[in-house]
């Protein structure tokens, strides 16, 4: 993907001073008001907050950097390629895309509305809310806003308040760039505010990532309003090793995405099932791959994370417990530490393969035949992501033909994420709706269909009465 360089840097965008009111009802009114007097709506205006937000990243590179740090314990390259790069790399799409993004589309008209023409135009939807969660607190909040942005909407964003200083530095940004009646931050406890800000307003559209349980109960009240809704959530993701895959690619590429960041993030794989016949060689291949990356004691390496708080390393300390250890399992709870860790012999009704494990605890499950594989899969349905490592044209065929998924990889694992022209999304019990390029633009527009007729011809055959022409209905409406 292309990144954008760290430039000199800018000076804050000012704006007017202006005293907000102090309940949320009043400030929202204050964005829908903004919305409907129409200042988000020209390509200028858009694509001034697109650089300003721009701008204002590179800006606060190292506060970034420090934050996430400090949260998740990040280094600075993978807050790049995971977070911040990713997030430059969709503007710098946006920017690119936009005009062409706000065109109207012009699309053919059907016989019976001749000499009729017929276009789609994008308009903005107007007041949204976007949701984020703590495991990727920096993209997975701007990314959409960005889509939010470039679309023509007011926005209101909650960033995840786990990730404390990153969330610090997010509301300094925002606050820094965007006035409040256009782009307001609201920060806290999201158990509280969430239900507060969709019960005293209605928005035009609700985008949430995070966990499954809560995603149901913002789907309800957005419900309850007739609100639309994108759900980005989670559940067990799988990947299959065939027994004709390279092991030594398969194992670094696994191990790569289900020990970034700890093992949190919703796309890593769950767990592996393995063809029996190269399980040993896939272990010997796990352990070699986490001795390359992070040295031969992880809790010394400035490149492995950091697990969020003590409720979720109290949780995954215990799937230690579900299988035999055969790489890793060493944990500190003082530091919030658990090592890249393999699991065989896995309890199938315990824990770590009852829900998702959003940590770095990585069961393998040898197979003999496909319907192993299967009877696996489906106690954990529409996964979010989808793995699979064959030099086979045909088993590849078959696996993304028989499951059904939101996305994923052959040959590799996650990196379909950071393709921006790649919808993202999943399905089912994993999410609803897609975003990433212009797949957020469209999930932040309202695509509106308009028919033109000019005046004449104004043919008397269209009008009634319609007695004796249904003979020549059928040959022009087929």
């Amino acid at each position: 993907m292309k990144l954008l360089k760290p430039g000199k840097p800018h000076k804050p965008v000012k704006h007017q001073k202006a005293t907000m009111p102090a309940s949320h009802t009043d400030q929202l009114q204050l964005l829908r008001k903004y919305f409907n007097d129409g200042n988000t709506r020209s390509f200028a205006f858009r694509k001034k907050q697109l650089e300003s937000l721009r701008e204002a990243i590179m800006r606060h590179e190292q506060a970034i950097y420090d934050a996430l740090y400090k949260d998740l314990h990040k280094s600075r390259e993978e807050v790049w390629v995971t977070e911040l790069g990713v997030v430059v790399s969709e503007i710098s799409l946006a920017l690119k895309k936009l005009k062409k993004w706000m065109s109207p589309q012009r699309v053919r008209t059907n016989l019976l509305n001749f000499p009729s023409s017929s276009k789609i135009i994008p308009e903005p939807l107007g007041v949204v809310l976007i949701i984020a969660p703590w495991n990727y607190p920096f993209q997975l909040l701007l990314n959409p806003m960005v889509g939010a942005i470039a679309a023509g909407n007011c926005i209101v964003v909650k960033p995840g308040e786990f990730a404390t200083a990153t969330d610090e530095v997010i509301g300094r940004i925002i606050r820094e760039v965007f006035p409040p009646w256009y782009i307001l931050c609201v920060q806290g406890d999201g158990a509280e505010v969430v239900p507060s800000l969709m019960n005293e307003f209605r928005f035009d559209h609700v985008f949430y990532t995070g966990s499954t349980n809560v995603g149901k109960a913002i789907y309800k009240m957005a419900a309850e309003k007739l609100v639309p809704v994108t759900l980005e959530l989670g559940g067990k993701s799988p990947c299959i090793v065939a027994k004709d895959a390279n092991i030594e690619v398969a194992a670094r590429r696994i191990a790569l995405s289900k020990f970034s960041n700890a093992g949190q993030m919703c796309i890593a794989p769950d767990y592996v099932l393995v063809h029996q016949s190269v399980t040993e060689a896939l272990i010997r291949e796990f352990e070699k791959a986490i001795t390359q990356f992070f040295g031969n004691d992880p809790f010394q390496s400035e490149e492995y994370g950091r697990i969020i708080n003590q409720k979720q390393f109290d949780r995954l300390s215990g799937y230690l417990f579900n299988g035999t250890v055969v790489v890793g399992g060493r944990t500190d709870r003082e530091t919030l530490y658990i090592s890249p860790t393999i699991l065989l012999n896995v309890n199938m009704q315990s824990g770590v393969m009852q829900e998702e494990i959003f940590g770095p605890v990585l069961p393998v499950i040898p197979f003999a035949a496909d319907e192993e594989v299967k009877a696996v899969i489906s106690q954990h349905a529409d996964p979010l992501a989808f793995y699979l490592f064959t030099k086979s044209k045909e088993e590849e065929d078959k696996w993304l033909g028989s499951i059904v998924f939101g996305g994923g990889c052959v040959n590799n694992t996650a990196l379909h994420f950071t393709n921006n022209r790649l919808p993202f999304g999943g399905r089912g019990n994993s999410g609803l709706g897609r975003y990433h390029g212009r797949y957020s633009f469209d999930t932040f527009s309202h695509q509106k269909s308009i028919l033109k007729t000019p005046v004449w011809p104004d043919p008397a055959i269209k009008y009634p009465p319609f007695k004796g022409k249904l003979n020549l209905f059928k040959k022009i409406i087929k």
